[in-house]
C-alpha cells in the first residue's frame, strides 16, 4: 500500500482499478516546399483551422447539452487561439520565408507561444498552456490527416492517471465510466479542474509521479477533497474510504438542499455568502448555488484575449448586464487588477524581476489615468442599473487611496457635466492585501465604504513566500498564526469604523476556515460558487458565542499544524465537516 499527495481539485471520494492514459503525440518532421507549394500548403493550413473549429464547435455543443452551457464556454478559450490573427500571420509569413511544410512551421510558432505563457508568473495563464495544447494536437492532426485518438467508453468503472488531460479529454469522460482523475500536472485553476467539479467528480491534479507510481489495473482510493491518494490499500482501509464515501455523498445531498437558504447562525447573526466571478458568462452557476450577490467581480480578464483596450462603452455593457442579472443583490466590482505577473503586451507592461512586487493593480492604474478613468466611468454609469460597489486593490497606504478616490471624482464630475446619470452614494472600498494596509487600517477606514480583505497576496505578502514557486510553495500557510491575527486585526479595525469587512481571497471558501472566520466578525465570505452550498451548512450550524471561543481558541496557538488541527476537530464536533 503506497500513499501519494497531490492538489486536491474536485471534492469527493473514490474507489476504482486505475487506467494510464496517455495523448497522442505529434513528431513532424522538417521537409523543405518549393515555391510553388506555398499556396497549396497554406490552403491546407487553412482548411486544417476551419476544420479544426467545427470540430470543437461541435464538442461544445454536446457539452452544453450534457454539462450545461457555463462548461461549455470553456471552449471559448479554443475558438479565440484558433481565431488569433497575430497566430495566423506568422505562421503563413514563416512559411513562405523557410518554404517549409504548414505543419511543422505552425508546430514550431506554437511552441514559442506556449513558452511565452510558461515563463508569465500568473498561475491562471500558466494554466491556460493547457488549452493551448489541446487546439495544437487537433490542428496537426487535420494538417496530418490523422484520426483522432479518443477516449474510448470504458466496460467498468476506472480512475483515469494521466500526465496531463486536456478540457475535450476531460469532456469525452462525461458519463463514461469515469470515477475519477489523476495527472502529474495542473493548478486548482485549471479548465480541467473546473470541468471535473461541474461533472461533480473527484479530482487530484498536480502529483507529479502519478505516472510512474502507478499501473494499470491498479486498486486506487482517491480522495479529491484532500488531495490523498492510496494505491492498493489493504481492506481495512478500503473498509474506511467506503464509509466516508457514503457519508460525502449524503453530506453533499444535504449541502444542495440549502443553496437558498440564508447563511444565518443558530442565534440569528447574518453573514453575506456571495460569488468571486471572473465573466459575466459565470451568472448562471452562481444563481444555481444560492450566492447572495457578487463579492468579487475579476475585471482584467476582460483585457484578456484582445489586442487592443477595452472601450468605455464595452465595460459599461458588460458592468450593466452583471448589475441587472443579480440585483436587487450587490456586486463588488475590483478595478483593474494587472500589471507585472499577469503581463499583457498590448498594454505594454514592462517584465520584472519581482512582478508579485512591481507595477501592477493600483500602481499600474495611477500610472495610466486615461485607462483608469474609462473603468471608472463605466463602473459608474452602470451603477444606475443595479447594487454595484467598487473597490480598489492592492492598496498599499493612504496616498494611493486618495489618488485613486481623486479620479474617481473627476470621473463623477465629467458625468455630471455630460447629463449621464450614476448613483452618487455608490459605495468604495480597499483591498487589504498588502502588510501596510491591514497594519494602517485604521487610516484607510476613514475614506472608504468597506474592506474586503485577499489572502491569496495578504498571505505571500506576510510570509514572504511566492506562492507559484513550487521550492517554498509548502510556506504558503494560511493557518500561520501569524497571518490569522492580521486577519483580526483588519476585521476589528473595520469594526471600530462601521466598515463592513468582507474576504474574498481563497480562505473564505475552505470549510476549514469558516468558524475561525465567523466568530472573528467576518460580515461577508465571497468564494468560487461550488464553495457556496457547504459554506451555508457550516454556518448555519453553530451559535456566534461558539464560533467566537473556536477564533479565539484557534488565536492562542503557536503553529499552523496545531492551528489546522483544531480547526478540522472542530468541525467534526459540530458535525459539519466534509467527510
Amino acid at each position: 500500500m503506497i500513499e501519494l499527495k497531490g492538489i486536491p481539485a474536485s471534492g469527493g471520494i473514490a474507489i476504482g482499478p486505475a487506467h494510464l492514459w496517455t495523448k497522442e503525440e505529434f513528431v513532424v518532421a522538417r521537409q523543405e516546399i518549393s515555391e510553388s507549394q506555398i499556396a497549396a500548403q497554406i490552403q491546407l493550413f487553412e482548411e486544417a483551422l476551419i476544420k479544426t473549429r467545427h470540430e470543437i464547435l461541435d464538442l461544445q455543443k454536446k457539452i452544453a447539452e450534457g454539462m450545461g452551457q457555463n462548461v461549455a464556454e470553456i471552449f471559448d478559450a479554443h475558438l479565440l487561439v484558433l481565431e488569433d490573427r497575430m497566430l495566423i500571420e506568422e505562421v503563413i509569413f514563416q512559411l513562405k520565408k523557410e518554404k517549409l511544410t504548414a505543419a511543422y512551421v505552425f508546430q514550431n510558432v506554437l511552441k514559442k507561444y506556449i513558452q511565452v505563457f510558461l515563463n508569465i508568473e500568473d498561475e491562471y495563464l500558466k494554466e491556460r498552456v493547457s488549452d493551448i495544447n489541446d487546439v495544437s494536437r487537433r490542428v496537426l492532426r487535420n494538417l496530418l490527416g490523422k484520426s483522432a485518438k479518443r477516449l474510448e467508453d470504458f466496460k467498468e468503472k476506472v480512475i483515469l492517471v494521466a500526465n496531463d488531460l486536456s478540457p475535450s479529454d476531460t469532456a469525452a469522460m462525461h458519463k463514461k465510466n469515469v470515477l475519477a482523475f489523476i495527472t502529474s500536472i495542473g493548478g486548482k485553476t485549471s479548465h480541467t479542474a473546473i470541468m471535473a467539479k461541474s461533472m461533480e467528480i473527484p479530482a487530484v491534479v498536480g502529483l507529479e509521479t502519478a505516472t510512474l507510481k502507478i499501473a494499470t489495473g491498479d486498486i486506487l482510493i482517491i480522495d479529491g477533497t484532500t488531495g490523498v491518494i492510496i494505491v492498493n490499500p489493504d481492506e481495512v482501509t478500503l473498509e474506511k474510504y467506503r464509509k466516508e464515501s457514503r457519508a460525502f455523498k449524503d453530506t453533499t445531498q444535504r449541502y444542495v438542499s440549502l443553496k437558498d437558504e440564508p447563511a444565518i447562525t443558530t442565534d440569528k447573526r447574518r453573514v453575506r455568502v456571495a460569488a468571486n466571478i471572473e465573466l459575466p458568462d459565470e451568472i448562471p452557476s452562481i444563481i444555481e448555488h444560492g450566492a447572495e450577490g457578487i463579492g468579487l467581480y475579476r475585471t482584467e480578464f476582460f483585457y484578456m484575449n484582445r489586442t487592443d483596450i477595452p472601450s468605455e462603452e464595452e465595460h459599461y455593457q458588460a458592468y450593466k448586464f452583471v448589475a441587472e442579472a443579480v440585483k436587487p443583490q450587490s456586486v463588488i466590482i475590483r478595478t483593474l487588477d494587472i500589471g507585472g505577473d499577469k503581463f499583457l503586451s498590448h498594454l505594454e507592461v514592462p517584465h520584472e524581476m519581482s512582478p508579485f512586487l512591481g507595477w501592477r493593480a493600483i500602481r499600474f492604474c495611477l500610472a495610466r489615468p486615461d485607462m483608469f478613468k474609462s473603468q471608472l466611468r463605466a463602473i459608474l454609469r452602470a451603477s444606475v442599473h443595479g447594487n454595484l460597489k467598487l473597490m480598489y486593490p492592492m492598496i498599499s497606504g493612504i496616498e494611493e487611496l486618495r489618488q485613486a478616490n481623486t479620479l474617481l471624482e473627476e470621473s463623477k464630475n465629467e458625468l455630471l457635466r455630460e447629463g449621464r446619470p450614476f448613483d452618487e452614494s455608490i459605495k468604495v472600498g480597499a483591498m487589504i492585501e498588502v502588510p501596510s494596509a491591514a497594519m494602517t487600517a485604521d487610516i484607510l477606514a476613514k475614506e472608504v465604504d468597506f474592506f474586503s480583505i485577499g489572502t491569496n497576496d495578504l498571505i505571500q505578502y506576510s510570509i514572504a513566500v511566492d506562492r507559484s514557486n513550487e521550492k517554498v510553495a509548502y510556506l504558503y500557510e494560511p493557518a500561520h498564526p501569524g497571518v490569522l491575527r492580521l486577519i483580526k486585526n483588519i476585521i476589528d479595525t473595520g469594526h471600530k469604523s462601521n466598515l463592513s469587512v468582507g474576504m474574498c481571497g481563497e480562505m473564505a471558501g475552505d470549510p476549514i476556515f469558516t468558524l475561525i472566520l465567523l466568530g472573528m466578525g467576518l460580515d461577508e465570505f465571497s468564494m468560487p460558487s461550488l464553495m457556496i452550498p457547504e459554506i451555508k451548512h457550516i454556518i448555519r450550524s453553530v451559535s456566534m458565542p461558539e464560533a467566537v471561543n473556536i477564533s479565539q481558541e484557534a488565536l492562542s496557538f503557536s503553529t499552523t499544524k496545531d492551528v489546522e488541527g483544531f480547526a478540522v476537530r472542530k468541525l467534526k464536533e459540530l458535525s459539519v465537516s466534509r467527510p
